[in-house]
């Protein structure tokens, strides 16, 4: 049994990463799923070097097993090489699942070979280790990870707000009224905030019209406001583009054009006004 399990399956294990290494420097992929390109965005270095980064850690198990078959003073080096080979794959794994639906199947394959390799060297230590794997996956699931997909599918005009914000209700008030049909993008969402913040915006609501695969955008309750007022918009018949502030680092000079500061969490006084704290949860 030890022979099979430090010996054969990590040698399987490396001509499985191996190829997949191959095929990559070839362009080419065993696994072609969404999974795989976020996998690879993860990383701060080509996604080559985790393939090598995979062979040398499962070289290290192949030689470390050998050794141990022979020499007792190796087993402990074995497992605490398995265990965290074991502990980066889930990691890896774990991220993909909650952030994206479909996980890299290559990755999956890694990481039930060395689940395997695991099971059939001492079925024990995986019990054991059962409750740390299991805690990662429920550290993972906990964090509000941004998730890999796309909030502004088509044309139409999009509002970042918050239920409880009064620069958000002032809006929405206003687009009720006036018969405006949009989407409401919660900032209770990681990856509405993590959009938000990428495009510099700290403060909401904010407002994005996608017209003919462009793009506009303006934030503060007055300038979304004064924009409709202006130019008579409605987002069934408009073909314009709604019109580009000219100095948005000034929107919130003036607290009655202002917003609430975009925290899934306020503290202190996040309107640019009198308002009471907000939590946005």
């Amino acid at each position: 049994m030890k022979f099979i399990s430090r010996v054969i399956l990590p040698l399987l294990l490396i001509i499985y990463i191996g190829f997949e290494t191959w095929l990559k420097l070839h362009h080419q992929s065993l696994c072609l799923a969404t999974g795989c390109k976020l996998a690879g965005e993860l990383l701060r270095f080509p996604s080559i070097y985790l393939n090598y980064l995979g062979l040398v850690a499962t070289i290290a198990i192949l030689l470390l097993g050998i050794l141990s078959i022979f020499r007792s003073s190796f087993e402990k080096l074995y497992f605490i090489a398995l265990y965290s080979a074991i502990s980066f794959e889930s990691i890896m794994i774990g991220y993909q699942i909650f952030a994206n639906p479909e996980p890299c199947l290559f990755c999956l394959g890694v990481y039930s070979g060395l689940i395997l390799i695991a099971l059939f060297s001492r079925p024990k230590y995986l019990l054991y280790a059962l409750p740390a794997i299991f805690s990662i996956f429920f550290a993972l699931s906990d964090l509000a990870i941004p998730k890999n997909q796309s909030l502004i599918k088509k044309d139409g005009l999009y509002l970042i707000a918050s239920n409880h914000c009064p620069h958000c209700l002032k809006v929405k008030a206003y687009l009720a009224k006036n018969k405006i049909s949009y989407t409401q993008l919660s900032v209770t969402s990681p990856s509405v905030r993590y959009l938000a913040k990428s495009l510099g915006i700290d403060a909401i609501p904010i407002l994005l019209k996608r017209h003919n695969g462009k793009s506009t955008i303006i934030y503060g309750d007055e300038p979304i406001i004064s924009s409709f007022k202006a130019k008579k918009l409605n987002p069934k018949n408009d073909t314009k583009r709604l019109p580009l502030l000219k100095n948005p680092n000034k929107l919130y000079a003036n607290p009655n054009n202002g917003g609430c500061k975009l925290d899934a969490v306020e503290e202190g006084n996040g309107c640019h006004e009198d308002t009471p704290t907000i939590n946005l949860r």
